[in-house]
């Protein structure tokens, strides 16, 4: 290793971390103000249903699953910026045309067309490209951060900014948004002097298979699906009920606030539960059950506005607990070498769970004529419960995270000898070598790794 290369991320690592992820924040900032107001806006259109008033809710994630991960292969091909840049203008044409939509139907082109701008892929690979092996999971984390707050920041100020300039105004928000990141994309964002495959951050098509069948990861994607499917069926809904229940739509984000906080304070220290004390099944678990109990209550309570406001809490309790264990677990249980291709393949399962709770819940919304909502929390519950039944049957992860060693130009023979030296340091429990990638994908228990034995193996 390097003189100066532990002692913290170089200054352009910075930024790539910190422009990438307020690049892809302000796209999700724009997905997620929609969320929480949709519902209402589409009921003025003529001829809308509710089943196409959902359909409108999560068609973005249907496109957003398909596109995704191709994007991201083509970004190894044309160039991650040209990708990302054709993103980000899908994103703001698909703004446009929903916001000058005059039918249900225009604001459901208009919402799959933003969903076609897939550009998380394609973003972490040029975060990859930007940044030192040995700071590159630092960097993932502030990504994910970004994302977790913008969702956060976003079903607040979806109903505020629609008080102001309507749901048609949110749309061109997002549409200002995605030009702001395109500027953000070539003023502020560096440009990698060279551009490769990262099995950390990138999905590898060879590598499909092996994902698709390992049955803990197969537990934890449908674990995303059903937890985005249950959000995105329930804002079909909720709206709905704070409205019926003598709240104006303008001031939803009071009651979204206050869930939000209330979740942040259950959240914290069951994170530490999980990731200092080893008991990551426990929270998870318990998390689970946070999400089916608060369905189960908005179901016997979805005709009170005090009901639906406390079990709203107790659902985001586990929503956000759940959104911060999940690529926590997915990372613990991927093999080092398929981390890229087992998060891709998560990532898509999340979207296209996105699309078929706003399916679901229109659906279900659809056989009262748009009267009762209870049922769809019945629904949302039930699956819920489902998913516990199938976490149940999930390992107990290890206490380990993934580190990445770059080892310089070897062969495939001195990759194999090297893996198995690696394998006899104590803390180190996997380590696959990829000669090409010129690096080394190892899983360590941070608790008795001494790092420094890791430094004979760097180049100098």
């Amino acid at each position: 290793m390097k003189k100066g290369e532990g002692e913290g991320m170089l200054p352009v690592e910075r930024r790539a971390a910190g422009s990438l992820a307020g690049i892809f924040s302000m796209r999700m900032l724009g997905l997620f103000m929609l969320l929480p107001v949709l519902s209402l806006y589409t009921e003025e259109f003529e001829g809308a249903t509710p089943m196409l008033m959902g359909v409108a809710l999560g068609v973005y994630g249907l496109t957003q699953a398909l596109l995704q991960i191709p994007f991201g292969m083509l970004s190894d091909r044309f160039g991650r910026k040209r990708i990302i840049a054709m993103g980000l203008m899908l994103f703001a044409v698909g703004s446009v045309v929903a916001a000058m939509a005059t039918t249900i139907e225009g604001v459901i082109i208009g919402r799959a067309i933003q969903g076609s701008g897939a550009i998380a892929a394609a973003t972490m690979a040029l975060l990859a490209d930007l940044t030192r092996e040995e700071f590159r999971t630092r960097a993932m984390a502030t990504f994910g951060m970004s994302i977790g707050a913008s969702f956060t920041a976003a079903i607040i100020l979806g109903p505020v900014i629609s008080g102001w300039v309507g749901v048609s105004g949110i749309f061109w928000i997002t549409a200002l948004l995605a030009v702001f990141g395109l500027v953000m994309l070539f003023r502020i964002v560096p440009t990698p002097t060279h551009s490769h495959m990262h099995h950390d951050a990138e999905a590898d098509p060879a590598q499909f298979g092996a994902v698709l069948g390992d049955s803990q990861l197969l537990r934890l994607n449908f674990g995303i699906f059903v937890l985005h499917l249950i959000l995105t069926a329930i804002f079909v809904v909720i709206p709905i009920g704070l409205r019926d229940g003598g709240m104006a739509p303008q001031d939803h984000w009071m009651v979204y606030l206050g869930a939000v906080l209330v979740a942040v304070m259950i959240m914290i220290p069951m994170i530490i539960q999980a990731e200092k004390k080893g008991r990551m099944k426990e929270v998870f678990s318990i998390a689970i059950g946070l999400v089916a109990i608060s369905q189960f209550g908005l179901w016997q309570m979805s005709d009170s506005l005090w009901g639906i406001i406390i079990f709203m809490v107790i659902f985001f309790g586990g929503f956000n607990l759940l959104e911060a264990t999940l690529p926590s677990l997915i990372s613990k249980m991927a093999p080092a070498d398929k981390k890229g291709t087992a998060m891709g393949v998560y990532s898509s399962s999340q979207f296209f769970g996105a699309f078929m709770g706003g399916i679901l819940g229109g659906w279900i919304l659809g056989w009262s004529d748009g009267v009762e909502i209870a049922p769809v929390f019945l629904a949302s519950g039930g699956l819920a419960l489902l998913w516990l039944v199938v976490a149940s049957s999930m390992e107990r992860p290890k206490s380990v995270k993934t580190q990445l060693l770059r080892v310089g130009e070897i062969d495939q023979l001195q990759a194999s000898i090297l893996a198995q030296q690696l394998l006899g340091i104590p803390g180190v429990s996997e380590a696959v070598v990829i000669a090409e990638d010129e690096v080394a994908y190892l899983k360590v228990d941070e608790k008795i790794l001494d790092r420094k034995s890791l430094e004979p193996f760097a180049p100098a």
